[in-house]
């Protein structure tokens, strides 16, 4: 029985030892509740579409945690929604502490095609739950790496990376779980850059995530990203060389922010 007794307490000792190992706290000062910001996504000078990130005014709970929760909606607009229509919505709830995703839903409507659905995370037992959103019923379990991020959460991990302290050529792993994938990616930071926008122009860093290969983009870094180079390191331009061509992201409005963007 004492036999027993330790090697019980060994084992609850190891597994809280790897759960708080786990759950490493990220302190960032980049963004806070209430944040509001627009992209608009065009061909050259023609609108496609737009995409609206909103942080809810209040922290939510989510598995027992205090979560920011993030709106992304996406849609088409103009010509191109005529041809193919998009109307998708991202929804993340993000541990403020960890910066990890919580749960997350997804509403997808793009032309005939329709999807909804839900993951719940484990971040102690590195599993990623997938719901029907009609019947709330659990459709599949996936085993997942340590710190997994969606594709939402993911934007803010971002923003909490000191790109100052980098060197150019170095880059931050990051791993994230989209329908039921898991891709490795790399953030690869380029330099510092002044970009013009519609507010003036800003100092930023530029960041190419180098993607896993698929059968969308040109090759593993068809996207640069620039980041502002101050306390809030929200990405303010996008450029991505599809297959089929390339498209631009710029942002046109925000508000909300927890710092003051420096244009000039």
């Amino acid at each position: 029985m004492k036999r027993l007794f330790f090697a019980a307490s060994f084992l609850i000792a190891a597994l809280s030892f790897k759960s708080a190992e786990r759950e490493r706290v990220i302190e960032q000062s980049s963004f806070t509740t209430g944040e509001h910001i627009e992209y608009r996504v065009h061909y050259g000078f023609v609108n496609a579409a737009e995409a609206i990130v909103d942080v809810d005014d209040k922290f939510q709970n989510s598995n027992g945690r205090q979560c920011y929760k993030v709106d992304i909606v996406a849609r088409t607009l103009g010509m191109t929604d005529w041809f193919t229509k998009v109307r998708d919505v991202w929804t993340s709830y993000i541990d403020s502490a960890l910066i990890l995703p919580q749960q997350f839903y997804q509403k997808k409507q793009e032309g005939t095609y329709k999807n909804e659905q839900k993951i719940v995370f484990n971040h102690n037992l590195n599993t990623a739950k997938q719901y029907d959103l009609d019947d709330d019923n659990e459709k599949k379990t996936y085993k997942v790496p340590d710190n997994i991020q969606d594709v939402v959460s993911g934007y803010y991990f971002l923003r909490t990376i000191d790109f100052s302290k980098m060197n150019v050529g170095e880059s931050v792993p990051v791993t994230f779980f989209f329908e039921g994938e898991v891709y490795n990616m790399r953030l690869k930071y380029r330099g510092k850059e002044v970009v013009k926008t519609k507010f003036g122009k800003i100092n930023t860093f530029k960041i190419t995530p180098q993607l896993p290969k698929n059968n969308f983009f040109q090759d593993e870094e068809s996207v640069k990203l620039w980041v502002t180079d101050d306390a809030n390191k929200i990405p303010v331009r996008a450029e991505v060389e599809l297959k089929i061509g390339s498209l631009a992201l710029d942002i046109k409005k925000f508000g909300g922010l927890r710092n003051t963007m420096k244009f000039y």
